[in-house]
């Protein structure tokens, strides 16, 4: 069995894998799983906002929140941004969230035709990896958001958290695995100060966004793993014994 890591959708290549693992800790993913954690009933991932706005108009008023950001910064007149920290019970339990981010949406749209497609953040690092030890699809492609097509630290550091855990089972399937693997294992012990180097994560600082570089940078918070149900939607996947 061969793992893949890619680290931008557009580097990915033409057809699926047995099994996709989207990777934007800063903050998409990160988000997706605080939410789902936090008892939403679904994520529903756009691309764009005018998307976004013509398919909230299908759902029932008051039964989804709207969540846009673009560079960094909340969108106007939408529900909540993508700040995980904003997505507490008491906000999104009950609801759908209809989101639309700079990169990890578009990283989610990419390979959103793979017979599996998950979502994975340090917080849900070890769920995610016991639930790819138990299904073990043959070819696993971890694919990161980067920024705007461009590398990313945090998520390729995430990358290889993830080639780290399932070495025992999956052989490097090309370079970038292995390069993640060993970003990783430089920076394992100091994740937060990784993030504060990393480019998006300066631009965040910029937004007074150290509190969230700190939450996204705790591993193993969560319990959750976002799956999609259909094209675009994330749910929470049972997991035995959880």
């Amino acid at each position: 069995m061969k793992l893949f890591v890619y680290h931008t959708p557009e580097s990915v290549p033409p057809g699926s894998p047995d099994c996709a693992i989207v990777v934007d800790i800063l903050r998409a993913t990160t988000t997706i799983a605080t939410a789902l954690a936090a008892g939403a009933e679904f994520v529903q991932v756009f691309a764009s906002l005018d998307e976004l706005e013509r398919v909230s108009n299908s759902y029932p008023i008051g039964s989804c929140l709207r969540s846009a950001e673009r560079g960094g910064k909340k969108v106007e007149g939408y529900d909540l941004g993508n700040s995980p920290l904003d997505y507490s019970p008491d906000r999104v339990k009950g609801k759908g969230i209809l989101l639309s981010t700079t990169n990890g949406t578009r990283a989610l749209q990419r390979v959103s035709q793979a017979p599996q497609v998950l979502t994975a953040a340090f917080v849900n690092l070890g769920i995610i990896t016991d639930f790819v030890r138990q299904h073990q699809p043959e070819t696993l492609w971890i694919v990161g958001s980067g920024w705007e097509g461009s590398f990313s630290l945090e998520d390729t550091a995430c990358a290889g958290a993830l080639v780290e855990q399932l070495s025992s089972t999956y052989q490097p399937g090309n370079d970038e695995a292995v390069a993640a693997q060993a970003l990783y294992l430089t920076w394992q012990d100091k994740l937060e100060g990784l993030f504060h180097q990393a480019s998006h994560g300066q631009r965040l600082l910029k937004l007074q966004g150290e509190t969230d570089l700190a939450y996204c940078a705790k591993v193993d918070l969560l319990r959750v793993v976002p799956r999609q149900q259909e094209p675009g939607i994330l749910r929470a996947s049972p997991f035995p014994g959880e």
